[in-house]
């Protein structure tokens, strides 16, 4: 097996440092995390930008939930996308999804047509979906999009452990609307790791697993190191 991704969630250029020193592969960077991460400013961006050598997503989401917020939404979330994509970002995270549960297509393609050429996360709206096979097919064809962040259930991995392990296997075939990479995280923990390595995903989100002392602690490289050693282990 090649090396597994790991990404970690960063709020500043400290996390950003930390992480790294941990051996991060990728960060999400976000502001926000009482409202699960929003967009972060252009000033956090780029000290955490300055601060680190490994890939950066950017949350490009407004407030808590998974909806774009309308036209006037969309108009501000294809506006902070196109700012960070000036100041430098090259890889974005994103998901929106309509009153219905269903991928709101009006809005993910707007966004990401604001920052074309870019490769994206479609984050864990997909868990809210009302049918997350329909989601997938829908966006197939998407420009970008390269991952999907998942637990395989709103509630989490151990919840939704059974899901991943079965769109892995999809994934691993090649199914239509299974090409992107899965990322798992939400609530995952180290014990998981195991199963969903042998299931072949090769990516793996951290946020609060990086924290022993919680959100508003910093992040801690030797809690980092931990999960490298475990996803690196045969």
């Amino acid at each position: 097996m090649s090396r597994p991704i790991l990404e970690v969630v960063a709020l500043s250029a400290e996390d950003a440092a930390a992480a790294q020193a941990g051996g991060a592969d990728r960060l999400e960077v976000v502001t926000d995390m009482a409202a699960d991460g929003l967009t972060p400013s252009l000033e956090t961006f780029a000290a955490v930008r300055e601060a680190v050598s490994v890939p950066l997503r950017v949350m490009l989401r407004l407030a808590d939930g998974f909806g774009a917020g309308g036209d006037a939404g969309i108009a501000e979330l294809c506006a902070r996308a196109r700012a960070l994509r000036a100041a430098g970002a090259e890889e974005f995270v994103l998901g929106f999804l309509d009153d219905a549960g269903q991928v709101d297509l009006r809005a993910v393609e707007a966004v990401t047509s604001a920052v074309p050429g870019c490769r994206w996360t479609f984050h864990r709206a997909l868990d809210r979906a009302a049918d997350r096979e329909a989601l997938r097919k829908q966006l197939a064809d998407a420009p970008g999009l390269d991952t999907f962040l998942t637990a395989g259930s709103p509630a989490g991995v151990a919840d939704g452990y059974g899901t991943l392990l079965a769109e892995a296997a999809r994934t691993v075939a090649g199914e239509p609307g299974y090409g992107p990479r899965l990322l798992a995280g939400g609530g995952l923990t180290l014990a998981h790791v195991p199963g969903l390595r042998r299931a072949g995903i090769t990516a793996f989100h951290i946020g609060s697993a990086a924290r022993p002392q919680g959100w508003t602690s910093p992040i801690d490289p030797a809690a980092v190191r931990s999960w490298r050693r475990a996803l690196d282990a045969d």
